[in-house]
């Protein structure tokens, strides 16, 4: 793989990475990462993109493209590159990071919009009836889920002209719903696996967590954390901000 940076940089091993996974979703057929898409996937190292957050973003490019049908070619990364810093957005929102905090080209960019509520509550009741459909909390999830998308569907209706106090008042039932999924999510991984996810967190941190007061830097890990446990379950988040 030539690039302009020394073979066994990290950076070189964050492109080989990405190449990796990017082979196995094209069912093994292997697009190489070099050139200008060397220096895009380059770019999302330095921008302090996780892999596991860069993998996401690949993931839902090949989860639209599948819904189109049979596919024809491979996928390139770079037709991947808009899922990829829509996935990165999330995770920092998620994980209360501002491109500020990050160490990286990132701090000079703009954040990205994100979804409009009701964009928002119609991408959560999609992954909601997904996570119910692949019984992926099991079956005693399923009154839970209903319950949650059932308030979401109210919500939904409302969100046209909802202001001030009454919109707040939403983002705070969205919020409690969040923690409640999750608190019953946590609750069916196993204190070992828990531990490992803990460790993975902070390794996504990196060193961003290192500039952080130490309050700050605990609930960037919890929420690092929480977006693990999302992840295993393929659940949305639910809270909007």
């Amino acid at each position: 793989m030539p690039d302009s940076t020394n073979a066994d940089s990290p950076i070189a091993d964050y492109c080989r990475d990405i190449e990796a996974y990017l082979c196995r979703k094209n069912d093994g057929h292997l697009i190489r990462v070099v050139g200008p898409s060397f220096e895009l996937v380059s770019r999302w190292a330095r921008d302090g993109v996780p892999l596991k957050v860069a993998f996401g973003g690949i993931d839902r490019y090949f989860e639209r493209y599948y819904r189109k049908g049979p596919r024809r070619r491979p996928v390139r990364i770079d037709f991947c590159e808009a899922d990829v810093l829509d996935v990165f957005d999330e995770w920092r929102r998620a994980t209360g990071l501002t491109a500020s905090a990050i160490d990286s080209d990132a701090a000079s960019h703009a954040v990205r919009r994100g979804p409009s509520l009701p964009e928002h509550l119609e991408r959560v009741l999609v992954k909601l009836t997904n996570a119910r459909a692949t019984g992926a909390l099991g079956a005693d999830a399923d009154a839970l889920i209903d319950e949650i998308s059932s308030e979401l569907d109210r919500a939904r209706s409302v969100t046209g002209g909802i202001r001030g106090e009454a919109r707040r008042a939403m983002s705070e039932r969205l919020a409690a719903a969040d923690r409640t999924l999750l608190t019953f999510a946590r609750g069916h991984v196993s204190p070992a696996d828990l531990e490992a996810m803990r460790e993975d967190a902070a390794a996504m941190l990196g060193s961003v967590a290192a500039q952080m007061a130490p309050d700050a830097r605990e609930r960037a890990h919890e929420r690092a954390l929480d977006q693990l446990v999302r992840d295993r379950f393929h659940l949305p988040t639910i809270r909007f901000s």
